[in-house]
């Protein structure tokens, strides 16, 4: 098997906007960069703009793709959602968070990762309304000599 890179961008995620990996090995530990649900298009999963332009914003939607898309980097860097130790979770409103827990339930429970979870101002677009920087931990296979 491939030994996964020590930390990488990821060939069809989402680019980083900025110079900065989509995770970075520390020894044992993967950090995740904060992740969203944004496509690799650019686009964003959650969000629907009608002929109007009125923007229809769903954190159940964002959330599961904001996972989904920790799921895909942690499967780069040889790791699983399971391997989880830590979460951080920016809502850019309070009001999500109902809808935040009731997506989260779905992947993780009581024996998951710790989990904090903040409000901000704002996120890197106005389509955002989650962000997820994660820390997992998967020990490095080791060799036989």
């Amino acid at each position: 098997m491939k030994q996964p890179k020590d930390s990488q961008v990821i060939a069809g995620k989402a680019k980083p906007r900025g110079r900065f990996p989509h995770y970075k090995r520390a020894g044992d530990f993967i950090h995740i960069s904060g992740t969203s649900s944004r496509r690799p298009d650019d686009s964003f999963e959650g969000v629907q703009v009608d002929e109007m332009g009125v923007t229809q914003l769903d954190i159940c939607a964002q959330t599961h793709a904001v996972i989904e898309n920790i799921r895909d980097i942690l499967s780069e860097a040889g790791a699983e959602l399971n391997d989880l130790v830590s979460l951080t979770t920016y809502l850019v409103n309070m009001n999500d968070f109902g809808g935040y827990n009731e997506t989260y339930a779905k992947f993780f429970d009581y024996d998951g990762p710790s989990r904090t979870t903040v409000a901000v101002h704002q996120l890197p677009h106005p389509h955002l309304l989650i962000e997820i920087q994660a820390v997992a931990y998967k020990p490095r296979e080791t060799k036989n000599a």
